[in-house]
């Protein structure tokens, strides 16, 4: 399955995720933002991107669609996943469809642009006229989710409208929102090409990515430093994706890490820039069986999960992220064997616990794997994580 989340965008998920309608088949809706009027004579400043995210996020949640493009730097905010409708499009009780949701995946986009908006001294008049940057990795993307390269209504090139809804339901591909039955908007007024299509130039390989993303609070991609980057080298070595290492893994994420991860991606069948090396959601928790988080760990958490896993079923977690730090800091002190290292406090767990525990001291009942606050602050004194109760 695609990722549910564009690798590399800025996740604010609002919640409120709904299925689509998937008699119709995919489409993507292209939007610009449109938060000024401006013209040739008289250019306005560009509004930015952190406003529409703000915007999107707060009371304009009600419209908000999948994607905030900020054509200029390449950002992209993500506010549902991919498989729910967003709420960019008018969908009167009138329409023979729920326009949001009127596709296998219906994924809107809404670049943060006007016609002659100024930014940083230059104007801008159509939105093809900017860099454009970051397209290509959303086109690639879109594309994972099935969504073909065509304009069923023809490509935008103007702010013309053109509606029609037997197209609507039968044909899969792009269109504008000029081109959505029973709304009333005429942009985006142009959208870049599409990129690897019949005609275009082989691309250029560039080498590993050498981007970061930020999942659950922790970084990941070239440059990337932390525990996470350990687990997650150690995860792709045990899954039998670590033969671009030629040391490690350790805590800095290296081109090594990368093209190991792209191994991985590969495996799960994504391609092209979904196979990138770089993690998204998704694939992350199906490498780890969770999702990292800061290095905090409650001591009420672990005890809870210390005292359910090992009587639930196999792999059980009951605060996975939070036992996988305790976990790794006791595989660090070599009582517990990595493979074990997997969010869940079973029965080996508990053993290699209270061998930490007799360790720091503790005999008899005190060592019973069942972790203490002072045994607990001490390994997380030992292997770098903060203890809340």
């Amino acid at each position: 399955m695609p990722e549910l989340w564009l690798p590399g965008a800025e996740i604010h998920d609002l919640g409120d995720h709904a299925p689509t309608d998937q008699q119709y088949p995919p489409k993507a809706i292209a939007h610009i933002t449109w938060d000024r009027d401006a013209t040739a004579s008289a250019p306005q400043d560009w509004c930015p991107y952190e406003d529409l995210v703000g915007y999107f996020t707060g009371s304009g949640a009600g419209d908000a669609p999948h994607l905030v493009w900020d054509p200029f730097s390449g950002r992209t905010a993500q506010l549902f996943p991919a498989d729910s409708r967003s709420k960019s499009l008018l969908s009167p009780a009138q329409s023979p469809t729920r326009t949001n949701r009127a596709g296998r995946v219906v994924i809107q986009i809404e670049a943060v642009f006007f016609p002659y908006c100024r930014y940083q001294g230059a104007v801008y008049p159509r939105l093809v006229d900017t860099p454009c940057a970051g397209w290509d990795r959303i086109h690639a993307w879109i594309s994972s989710w099935g969504v073909p390269d065509v304009w069923p209504m023809g490509r935008p090139t103007d702010f013309s409208e053109h509606r029609d809804e037997r197209v609507w339901e039968t044909r899969g591909g792009w269109y504008a929102h000029a081109h959505v039955p029973f709304n009333d908007h005429v942009d985006p007024g142009s959208w870049p090409a599409f990129t690897g299509g019949p005609g275009a130039p082989p691309p250029v390989d560039p080498g590993p990515a050498r981007y970061q993303v930020t999942l659950n609070g922790l970084a990941y991609g070239y440059g990337a430093h932390g525990y996470q980057v350990t687990a997650v080298g150690r995860a792709l070595v045990a899954g039998g994706f670590g033969t671009h290492y030629h040391s490690g893994p350790g805590p800095d994420w290296t081109d090594a890490d990368t093209e190991n991860y792209a191994d991985y991606q590969r495996s799960l069948g994504y391609t092209g820039q979904a196979a990138d090396g770089v993690p998204g959601e998704g694939s992350l928790r199906r490498l780890l069986g969770y999702l990292p988080g800061p290095r905090t760990v409650s001591l009420a958490h672990v005890v809870a999960a210390a005292r359910s896993d090992p009587g639930a079923e196999q792999g059980h977690r009951t605060y996975g992220a939070e036992v996988a730090i305790v976990e790794q800091a006791l595989a660090d002190e070599g009582l517990l064997e990595q493979r074990w290292v997997d969010g869940s406090f079973g029965s080996r767990t508990v053993t290699a616990y209270a061998g930490w525990q007799r360790r720091c001291g503790y005999t008899a009942g005190a060592a019973d794997g069942i972790p203490g606050r002072d045994s607990l602050h001490r390994l997380g004194t030992a292997q770098d994580f903060a203890v809340t109760d």
